[in-house]
């Protein structure tokens, strides 16, 4: 078996989770094709089908492009290793995923990231500006949350909580954003939507004032987006594309 050949599920994993851990690690190496990684740090986390106290992160130490579903690491609501694991998993993460993921029923996917689009936002007084086709999709589903240093601290992860009030998106100000997705493809379509978004937003203001948008127009574009509408896949027919694509590249993810 070559380092690219897809490993069969062993026996000690159930099938739903084996395929749960098989797509979570195709969003790693997606976020590592997009640009979207930040060396070892940042996550994603799934929580494990039906079993709503166990959620799978990256193993702290490995690069996206090193993360693979055989080595992705379950914990427990309290962070606590499910099994056995050679990595640990970043406390960072898991403070305010964990929270989430206990707290929330709707929350199946967390992500994170810190790319510098996403981060000059945050950093802005200002917020995020529904002033673009993409910001459009998001209006009134972004939530702030004031920077309180690194996120260590599991007090913490009950005002993130609170911060978010609901809310699918949420924007740690002077640090980067939270999306919360139904499912991992709803998820990786939020952050689709918050990186375009604030791509756009800084291009915009390096040149001059933005054209406003009226609120029924942003509203209708809510109602209208094909990233969230079940009909159209709501971001799974998105994923399956990157994954196809990432696939015929690198299918080593799957070992």
């Amino acid at each position: 078996m070559t380092a690219a050949d897809p490993l069969e599920r062993p026996s000690h994993i159930a099938a739903d989770e084996w395929a749960a851990r098989v797509q979570l690690a195709a969003a790693y190496r997606i976020f590592d094709r997009l640009g979207w990684a930040e060396l070892i740090y940042n996550h994603l986390s799934l929580r494990v089908p039906g079993d709503s106290g166990h959620i799978l992160l990256n193993p702290f130490g490995l690069h996206y492009r090193e993360v693979c579903a055989s080595n992705l690491v379950k914990v427990d609501a309290h962070g606590n290793t499910v099994g056995h694991s050679d990595w640990p998993i970043n406390p960072a993460g898991f403070s305010f995923h964990g929270a989430i993921h206990r707290t929330l029923p709707e929350a199946h996917c967390v992500m994170h990231m810190h790319t510098t689009p996403t981060m000059a936002v945050c950093c802005l007084e200002s917020g995020l500006a529904y002033t673009n086709f993409y910001a459009a999709q998001l209006h009134g589903s972004v939530a702030y949350h004031a920077f309180e240093g690194i996120t260590v601290h599991a007090d913490e992860g009950a005002r993130i909580l609170a911060s978010a009030g609901g809310k699918p998106v949420l924007m740690l100000r002077n640090h980067g954003p939270v999306v919360v997705g139904r499912t991992l493809a709803h998820a990786f379509s939020l952050m689709w939507l918050v990186q375009r978004a604030c791509e756009v937003q800084l291009a915009t203001q390096s040149m001059g004032a933005a054209r406003p948008i009226a609120t029924p127009v942003l509203e209708a574009c809510v109602r209208d987006s094909l990233n969230f509408n079940p009909g159209f896949g709501a971001g799974q027919d998105v994923f399956d594309a990157m994954q196809r694509l990432q696939d015929a590249v690198d299918p080593s993810y799957r070992r």
